[in-house]
């Protein structure tokens, strides 16, 4: 039990590091496309959340000297949905409009790199290949940084992991890349040149 609770704690981790990365850019940039995503992964943490929760409350019922680690474990817990929640609340900013500011444009003249989604379609180049196979960062330029398959989230995918129709890829990279990272994903562009 220990090493699935493990593995969701990390999952809750990673998901809230991403979703700082993600909410900034999408006040960065203004991109409610991004910020949506942000929404989308705080939704999907909740309910992991409660799931820890809940494996924390059996184990803590089990065995009575597992009661302090329970209680480190969900305060820990807690600490990173605190951060997932303040990712969510810059998200609402972009979401609602009020991402125009002055400030925010002088920065994104000074950002060098930028993050995008992009969906891989059927027809895509993409679909079915690895990351490995299409050196993806290679000849775009953006860095995929995670997957979403369904409700699922694939982060650092490796060399290995295959691209699937449907997926969302989620990469950062420079503004110049984003444009061919997209129709490359979308199937518009037939060629990995």
């Amino acid at each position: 039990m220990m090493s699935r609770l493990a593995a969701m704690l990390t999952e809750l981790k990673d998901t809230s590091e991403m979703m700082i990365d993600l909410a900034y850019s999408s006040l960065l940039y203004d991109n409610t496309e991004i910020a949506e995503e942000v929404i989308s992964l705080s939704n999907s943490l909740d309910g992991l959340s409660e799931r820890i929760q809940d494996e924390m409350a059996k184990s803590g019922q089990s065995n009575s000297e597992e009661v302090y680690r329970a209680i480190v474990t969900v305060t820990l817990m807690d600490r990173i949905m605190d951060i997932a929640h303040a990712a969510e609340s810059i998200a609402d900013v972009v979401i609602r409009g009020l991402a125009e500011h002055p400030v925010l444009a002088m920065s994104i003249r000074e950002a060098d790199t930028t993050m995008c989604l992009a969906k891989v379609a059927d027809d895509s180049i993409l679909a079915g290949k690895t990351f490995g196979e299409v050196s993806l960062s290679t000849v775009s330029g953006m860095f995929v940084i995670a997957v979403r398959r369904g409700d699922d989230y694939i982060f650092g995918p490796g060399e290995e992991t295959k691209m699937e129709a449907g997926d969302i890829l989620i990469a950062r990279g420079p503004e110049e890349g984003v444009s061919y990272f997209k129709d490359l994903a979308d199937g518009t562009e037939k060629s990995l040149d």
